[in-house]
């Protein structure tokens, strides 16, 4: 499958924690976050969490993994799944995955974005709180991400290559933060949830489109 002409990257947050981030007017890495209170639900596992914090970079030197804020490169991620589930030992999240919200931004502007206000940024082609993964920092690699994968509705189970699994977890990354203003569409699981949005946004300088789509959940 060919690099998508303008694709999208991912980054899933409990509603509860969208205040903090309108507020502070960008997404922090977990490098800047763990130290701080938390302001709303954390829906990570803090063991990955804390491997990702010395995972280094060899496309970037000296850069971690929690040095940079990550998102997948689709929604109705793996890591939703898990938390669809709710039975994982190592997740404390057991809320289910309807106040999960997708934040939705475009590439090629976070690039843009990033080299503009000197923030490395780089991508991974699997999951990057593994204790392997490849990863890459030029646009002209994109074509080594499995696009396939990444797109897959079924990504386990009977005939499904282990492959398909990996590539499906590949990672996009930015160094520190990421602005609140390239967020340009929430996906939500219900109305309840899109109206909420609604109201706790009505007064923002800055509103992306918040849009139902099921078919980003499971």
């Amino acid at each position: 499958m060919p690099v998508p002409a303008q694709p999208k990257i991912y980054h899933i947050i409990h509603a509860d924690r969208l205040a903090s981030v309108v507020a502070d007017g960008c997404l922090w890495c977990d490098a800047i976050m763990g130290p701080r209170a938390a302001a709303g639900t954390t829906i990570g596992m803090s063991a990955i969490k804390q491997r990702r914090l010395q995972s280094l970079l060899n496309s970037r030197p000296g850069l971690k993994v929690g040095d940079c804020v990550p998102f997948y490169f689709c929604p109705r991620s793996i890591m939703l799944f898990l938390i669809h589930r709710g039975n994982h030992p190592d997740m404390p999240y057991h809320g289910g995955q309807g106040p999960i919200l997708h934040l939705e931004s475009d590439l090629h502007a976070t690039v843009a974005w990033a080299e503009q206000h000197d923030r490395r940024w780089a991508f991974t082609l699997s999951n990057a709180g593994a204790n392997y993964f490849e990863d890459r920092c030029e646009i002209a690699q994109l074509g080594e991400i499995n696009w396939g994968a990444v797109h897959a509705s079924k990504w386990a189970g009977t005939g499904v290559s282990s492959l398909v699994k990996e590539g499906k977890q590949a990672e996009f990354l930015v160094e520190q933060k990421f602005p609140w203003e390239l967020v340009e569409r929430i996906g939500v699981s219900s109305p309840r949830w899109a109206q909420s949005l609604a109201d706790q946004l009505r007064s923002c300088a800055h509103q992306p489109r918040i849009e139902i789509m099921r078919d980003w959940y499971y």
